[in-house]
C-alpha cells in the first residue's frame, strides 16, 4: 500500500502542473480540467502522428522517491513539476505490470497502461536532468524512470494523503513499455 503525496493538473499545455487540493478522475477521460483529458490522445506529438489513437495517457503517476533522489543530486524538483497528475509515495510504480489496477482513495481506480517516455522538455526544465530519468543500463537497454501512465476505470476524487492499493492482474505479467 502507498499514499498520494500530491495531485496536480493544468488546463493548458505547460510542462509543469500546479499542485491542487484535489483532482477528480473521470472514467474514460482522465483528470477533469486537465489538458490531457480525453478519449483520444491529447499529447501534441502523438496528436500530430494520429489524433484518433486511444488516450492511454489519461493520468500520469510519478513516485515521490524519484523527486527525493533528484533533489539529493542537486535538482530542485517538486510535485507536479515534471508533469505528473498524481505523485505517489511507497509504491514501486516502475515495477508494476501492464494492467495493474491502482485503487486510489475512496472510489477511484486507474489501470496502468505503460511507461512515460521522457522528452527533451525535462532537459529544458533543469539542465542535466534528462540523463537521470532516462538512460541505458549495463545491457544497453533504455531505462525510463519518469513515471507511469494509466487510464481511469472508476472515477472519483483524489487528494493528498489518500491510500493507494495495488491489484495485480492475473499472470503472466507483461512488463511496462512506453505509451
Amino acid at each position: 500500500m502507498g499514499t498520494v503525496a500530491a495531485v496536480s493538473r493544468s488546463a493548458e499545455y505547460t510542462f509543469t502542473k500546479p499542485v491542487q487540493d484535489r483532482i477528480r478522475l473521470v472514467v474514460g477521460l482522465g483528470v477533469e480540467g486537465d489538458v490531457h483529458a480525453g478519449v483520444t490522445v491529447k499529447h501534441r506529438s502523438r496528436v500530430r502522428r494520429d489524433p484518433s489513437q486511444p488516450n492511454l495517457r489519461q493520468v500520469h503517476l510519478m513516485h515521490a522517491e524519484l523527486h527525493d533522489e533528484l533533489n539529493d543530486l542537486g535538482f530542485a524538483v517538486d510535485a507536479g513539476q515534471l508533469g505528473e497528475n498524481v505523485t505517489t509515495r511507497g509504491i514501486d510504480l516502475l515495477s508494476l505490470p501492464t494492467g495493474a489496477l491502482l485503487r486510489i482513495g475512496d472510489t477511484a481506480v486507474v489501470e496502468v497502461t505503460g511507461l512515460r517516455n521522457p522528452c527533451a522538455q525535462i532537459e529544458a526544465f533543469r539542465e542535466g536532468l534528462l540523463r537521470h530519468v532516462v538512460h541505458r543500463d549495463d545491457h544497453d537497454e533504455v531505462v525510463r524512470r519518469a513515471g507511469i501512465m494509466s487510464v481511469v476505470r472508476v472515477g472519483g476524487d483524489v487528494r493528498p494523503g489518500d491510500a493507494i492499493h495495488v491489484e495485480l492482474p492475473a499472470g503472466p505479467h507483461s512488463p511496462l513499455r512506453p505509451v
